[in-house]
């Protein structure tokens, strides 16, 4: 049964590929990375879906590599430490988000940030967007002791907003997201305006709903 939305007190997101377009800056981390030591960039549009996997699945795309590779993190940590130097120099908030964001404000609805980003980035990203103090929680991929999809980061979150997970909204752009928000008994949406891959199929995830633009959540949610 597809549940209320109307009925929701509080929203969650996932940061990259659902809150922020954060590709542009971490493709350009790549890239920088992968001419600096000698090898040919990517075009954007292959690097793009893998983004919301982290900079392990960027370095696996770039070079090849897994963490079991001799070389593997100090080509990630170089791409690391770029980013970190230019977290926002492209990223934006994806269009219409702004306007989700005070729709929910101005309805009295909490929202928040649930990412696997460690906080080292995330703080510093969401602080340069300007947000840092309007969200109602941001908890990150070293926040807890499980990261998604484990629940225990939404859980974590929807004690921060003081709002059940029953009354509460997940929106992610990768299977892990919708299984950490069923699990940790919140409704899910699915947005398919994000960074999904080739052989990704949201059919499959069992999302209460799906969005293709971050306006669409409005509808859902009768504001």
């Amino acid at each position: 049964m597809t549940p209320d939305f109307s009925r929701a007190a509080g929203v969650l997101f996932d940061l990259d590929g659902t809150f922020a377009d954060t590709a542009p800056d971490l493709a350009d981390a790549l890239n920088h990375t992968l001419e600096r030591h000698g090898r040919t960039p990517l075009p954007y549009e292959r690097i793009r879906p893998m983004v919301s996997h982290g900079g392990a699945a960027l370095i696996r795309l770039g070079f090849g590599l897994t963490p079991e590779d001799a070389d593997f993190d100090h080509f990630k940590q170089d791409l690391l430490d770029h980013y970190e130097h230019n977290l926002c120099a492209r990223t934006r908030l994806f269009d219409g988000m702004d306007q989700v964001l005070a729709s929910l404000e101005a309805s009295g609805i909490a929202w928040g940030i649930v990412t696997n980003k460690p906080a080292w980035l995330t703080d510093p990203l969401m602080s340069a967007l300007g947000l840092d103090r309007r969200a109602a929680s941001i908890v990150s991929g070293d926040t807890c002791a499980n990261r998604k999809p484990h629940p225990e980061p939404i859980l974590c979150a929807c004690r921060d907003m003081g709002v059940e997970p029953a009354r509460s909204i997940y929106v992610g752009d990768a299977e892990r997201d919708i299984a950490a928000g069923r699990a940790a008994g919140t409704a899910t949406i699915a947005a398919l305006y994000g960074y999904l891959l080739e052989d990704d199929n949201p059919d499959a995830w069992n999302a209460d709903a799906r969005i293709d633009a971050p306006a669409d959540l409005l509808g859902l949610l009768g504001l």
